[in-house]
């Protein structure tokens, strides 16, 4: 059965799209750790990051830093933080957290209960920068 980002990506569940090429997707997280908290994959389902091949692998995190910096231009923050947890869905992916202090990369706190319009505003935002 298709992961539920092959979902997205295929259009079956919505998402609020901030960039997509032929190999890669971002999109935001709907329970974000910040504002903009995005999340980007690779087209092609594979559970884990280091069992990408070498290629698909480099586009990711090549793609993941063009994102970041749109990101970061949408988002007031000091950094944009990464990182690869991959239990929680069984396809490869890295989170984007726009930063202000370390803290908010600590994926044991609340999350952020944001509206549907904000939601689309922040991808936009990000979306102009791509």
């Amino acid at each position: 059965m298709a992961s539920i980002f092959s979902r997205i990506i295929a259009g079956e569940i919505p998402c609020y799209k901030v960039a997509e090429d032929d190999h890669y997707f971002a999109f935001l997280d709907i329970s974000p750790l910040t504002k903009g908290h995005t999340l980007v994959i690779p087209k092609t389902e594979v559970d884990y990051i280091f069992d990408l091949d070498n290629e698909t692998y480099t586009g990711l995190t090549l793609f993941a830093k063009k994102v970041a910096e749109a990101l970061k231009k949408a988002v007031p923050c000091q950094r944009v933080g990464a990182a690869v947890l991959g239990l929680e869905v069984p396809h490869a992916h890295i989170h984007l957290i726009p930063l202000q202090k370390e803290s908010d990369m600590l994926f044991n706190k609340p999350r952020l209960e944001l509206s549907a319009e904000e939601m689309t505003k922040i991808a936009q935002a990000i979306q102009q920068n791509v």
